[in-house]
């Protein structure tokens, strides 16, 4: 069977693994993850591979290369939002189990080890926290979030020991830098950019930074039939105003996106003009600065707004995660493999986050997207064709030829 029909019949076997049948809900450290866990293994095997499990239940398939020689990292999660699709993340694991199966079948071998990760949880769809698995390798897990609960009061602790994890000795599992070549992560692009172009590949330049804010204007409420328009301090109209300066100037700016996903007014009532809207401003960009910039000139703008409407504007940073950049050698790798295959090179930025966002404080990292239909993700009609996956097969195998250690 070819490779590209055997990553569609396998991906839509293990899609069985779900709590229910819209879609596929996985939750990390389940029955339904012990069942696709056993199936990663037979695809680990398959391609060769020494498979156990570590303590922050991350599966590794190891290829033992000669001896001395330093490892290359493939992998993604396996774990899935709820009713989700059957590609996101568990592809990266399929695709990377069969690129070693087909080297395997070549009878190429290479100059250095290889491991194929599956990461326990990279969603964070149970517990308020997510990439555990990339943390505890880099180093950077926090043992704090043991402690958190999953909305049955289990904490993330109980659930990982129960499910065969070590919670005392993730700590353990840091990896050395000088030992690892680098990280790959093969995935849906969760985006429009490759089908728009008909590409079935892309090269990723790097992850985007991601930050958000807490955006408030404060008015003055009154009664919507006797306050003059004139005069008015409605908070409302002002957020509606920054809303549309948010969408305006993002429009102008090709390297970010910014989004205002939520939305709350009070007194919220039909008749009472709006003394306060409270409102979020995310904003994502592969270049720090740029992220930086925008946010800057909409605090400047807020601030207009409020001047010019008789109302009072803050603007709060909630949460920041760092632009990360894929590894220029890497990134040379993929590219010619795509070339010496027939595919152009093509390189697009990350706007979604990735265990390859937590790897990359261990590691060199890169991505090699797959086109996915109308860029759907995080949606049960998500899905990317065999003859896509076969491509992204054989240019993972074909880039592994290129690596150096």
């Amino acid at each position: 069977m070819p490779y590209g029909a055997l990553a569609q019949e396998r991906l839509a076997q293990i899609a069985e693994c779900s709590k229910d049948h819209i879609g596929v809900t996985r939750f990390p450290f389940t029955d339904e993850h012990r069942r696709a866990n056993a199936q990663i293994t037979n695809w680990m095997e398959r391609a060769g591979l020494t498979v156990r499990m570590d303590s922050s239940a991350t599966l590794i398939g190891r290829l033992e290369g000669p001896m001395g020689a330093k490892t290359l990292l493939l992998g993604s999660h396996q774990d899935s939002v709820r009713n989700g699709g059957r590609y996101d993340g568990i592809m990266g694991i399929a695709l990377a189990c069969l690129a070693l199966e087909k080297l395997k079948d070549c009878e190429i071998e290479l100059p250095f080890s290889v491991e194929v990760l599956a990461f326990a949880d990279e969603e964070g769809a149970r517990f308020p926290t997510a990439l555990m698995g990339p943390r505890a390798l880099a180093g950077t897990f926090d043992p704090e979030t043991l402690a958190m609960q999953d909305r049955d009061g289990v904490s993330l602790s109980k659930a990982l020991k129960s499910f065969g994890g070590a919670p005392d000795t993730i700590a353990d599992q840091r990896r050395q830098p000088d030992d690892i070549i680098g990280y790959i992560e093969t995935h849906i692009e969760q985006g429009p950019v490759l089908e728009t172009h008909d590409l079935a590949l892309g090269v990723v330049s790097g992850i985007c930074g991601i930050e958000r804010n807490e955006v408030i204007f404060r008015g003055e409420t009154g009664h919507a039939g006797t306050v003059p328009m004139k005069g008015r301090k409605d908070a409302l109209v002002a957020a509606a105003r920054f809303i549309a300066e948010v969408s305006d100037r993002a429009n102008t700016a090709e390297t970010l996106r910014a989004t205002v996903g939520a939305l709350s007014i009070a007194p919220d009532v039909v008749n009472a003009i709006p003394n306060a809207a409270t409102l979020t401003l995310e904003i994502r960009s592969e270049a720090d600065k740029a992220r930086l910039d925008f946010a800057d000139q909409m605090r400047a703008i807020g601030n207009e707004i409020a001047r010019a409407s008789g109302t009072e504007f803050t603007m709060r940073c909630t949460y920041e995660q760092l632009a990360v950049q894929c590894a220029p050698p890497l990134i040379d790798a993929l590219n010619i493999a795509l070339e010496a295959l027939g595919h152009p090179s093509f390189t697009l930025p990350s706007g979604a986050t990735h265990d390859a966002s937590a790897m990359a404080d261990l590691c060199p990292i890169a991505m090699l997207f797959v086109r996915c239909t109308k860029g759907l993700s995080h949606h049960p009609d998500e899905f990317a064709s065999a003859a896509d996956m076969s491509a992204a097969i054989n240019a993972l195998a074909a880039a592994l030829t290129q690596i150096r250690a």
